[in-house]
């Protein structure tokens, strides 16, 4: 048996001082993570701090972590559903909805004064009575003046402030609170960055290496200054390297978030690497799922591993995952692992699950699935979630559902994690290819690009054919 334990302080090591303290030293810590601690009034004054999740032990520990079957009605769990995300409102509505909930906390006041104004000048003049001195007047307790608050007014001031608190975050997220540049074409290439999506440190970073490169005279030629954007774009995108068969077997590991596509990605994988543009078998792979919470999944990797004749494998639990990868490292040369899609926020089942996969070799790579159409705050947090996985490479899926992937481009220059892989579509085997700088480059909008010219400066190793990797 085992329980889990959540504790937030403002630094990693007084949260563990905390944790400890409160649960003992032989508690087990799964994740850290970086997190807003509320503060100040009505919370404006937030900071960051760092929350940790682990294991408390319980008496009778003694067995393997394991991952029930659906159908053990005693480990059942709310389905996990990515974070819903809000479209980001027009301004100048928010704007306006600010000042009209002031117009209406400034008429409430008006009107609460009016009111009881109005009820004290109607209330009859009261014959005044002689005071009772028998006992002396307590003045041990603070008179009661609770009845005055004026609770109208102070209701409305909380909205007010609660929708300026939002309209401040909305503005500081996009950079349209920030003040424009002097040189035009600064502020023509800050809009097309915006345009596709470009976080704000990663916008403000280019326009100060524009400010420090070009003089202001050189500026002024916009095609030469956002063909320089352009190669400082691509050189910013890593694009991960290691695709080779230097062990046997080589296992992959996929884990990301709820619906990013990593079973048909696994599928995909395991065609251009396990079979030639002929059909044939050129290599031995095995397929294995951990998810046990989602049956459609486990069938949808059986039906794939069925038509493309690779045997498919189900483990629940460490015991079992161990066991299904040592049967397999003999004959197979490489094993592709499926993991459960997980909720970011759910840190400790992302730990049972770190446990569970630590039962694989440690020469295991870990992939990490990111759809390209998560917001930029969602991918950061995605990226730091998974941090202790020790993912080598993100493979980025649903490329052809978006027009913009500045978010993504921006999000792993700044964490410097490499690309391994990218998706464009459902169809196995072809809608995937390794990734290059060029793919990114072309896919961004309002810049005027010359391919030639890029792909002598990034070669664009994904065009080859995909039954030839490895």
């Amino acid at each position: 048996m085992q329980g889990y334990f959540s504790v937030q302080a403002a630094t990693y090591y007084e949260a563990e001082r905390k944790a400890r303290e409160k649960y003992g030293e032989h508690l087990t810590i799964l994740m850290h993570e970086t997190v807003k601690i509320p503060g100040g009034f009505l919370n404006l004054f937030s900071r960051e701090g760092v929350k940790l999740t682990g294991i408390i032990p319980l008496r009778n520990q003694g067995t393997q972590l394991s991952m029930a079957p659906l159908n053990n009605p005693r480990v059942l769990t709310k389905p996990l559903t990515p974070a819903k995300t809000y479209p980001l409102k027009d301004f100048e509505e928010e704007k306006k909805k600010v000042l009209a909930l002031a117009n209406a906390a400034s008429q409430k006041e008006t009107s609460f004064s009016v009111e009881t104004t109005s009820a004290v000048e109607r209330r009859p003049r009261e014959t005044a009575l002689p005071r009772d001195t028998s006992f002396p007047r307590d003045t041990s307790f603070p008179r009661d003046t609770s009845f005055t608050k004026d609770t109208g007014k102070d209701s409305a001031l909380k909205e007010v402030l609660a929708e300026v608190r939002n309209l401040k975050e909305k503005l500081e997220s996009s950079g349209l609170s920030a003040s424009r540049e002097e040189n035009p074409t600064l502020n023509r290439l800050d809009d097309v960055l915006i345009l596709n999506d470009f976080p704000l440190s990663y916008r403000r970073a280019m326009l100060e290496r524009l400010r420090k490169d070009f003089s202001p005279n050189a500026l002024d030629n916009y095609d030469a200054v956002q063909n320089k954007v352009l190669e400082w774009i691509g050189e910013s995108i890593k694009i991960y390297d290691n695709d080779k068969f230097k062990v046997k077997p080589r296992i992959m590991i996929l884990v990301g978030p709820t619906g990013v596509g990593k079973t048909t990605t696994v599928a995909k994988l395991a065609a251009n690497f396990g079979i030639d543009d002929k059909g044939r078998h050129k290599r031995r792979v095995a397929l294995i799922t951990i998810d046990s919470y989602r049956i459609a999944a486990k069938q949808q990797i059986e039906t794939y591993s069925e038509m493309m004749e690779f045997p498919c494998f189900f483990a629940a639990d460490y015991d079992e995952l161990k066991k299904v990868v040592a049967l397999n490292s003999e004959e197979a040369d490489l094993i592709l692992i499926d993991t459960i899609g997980k909720n970011p926020r759910d840190m400790v089942q992302l730990g049972e699950m770190k446990l569970l996969l630590d039962a694989c070799p440690s020469l295991a790579e870990v992939h990490l699935a990111l759809a390209a159409t998560t917001k930029s705050s969602d991918i950061k947090e995605i990226l730091n979630t998974f941090e202790p996985f020790n993912y080598r490479s993100v493979i980025v899926t649903k490329i052809d559902e978006t027009i913009r992937t500045g978010n993504v481009i921006g999000a792993l220059s700044e964490k410097n994690k490499p690309v391994s892989y990218i998706t464009n579509g459902q169809i196995v085997p072809e809608h995937i290819r390794k990734a290059s700088v060029v793919q990114f480059l072309i896919n961004l909008e309002g810049f005027k690009v010359n391919r030639i010219k890029l792909e002598e400066k990034f070669p664009d190793k994904g065009r080859e054919q995909m039954q030839k990797w490895g």
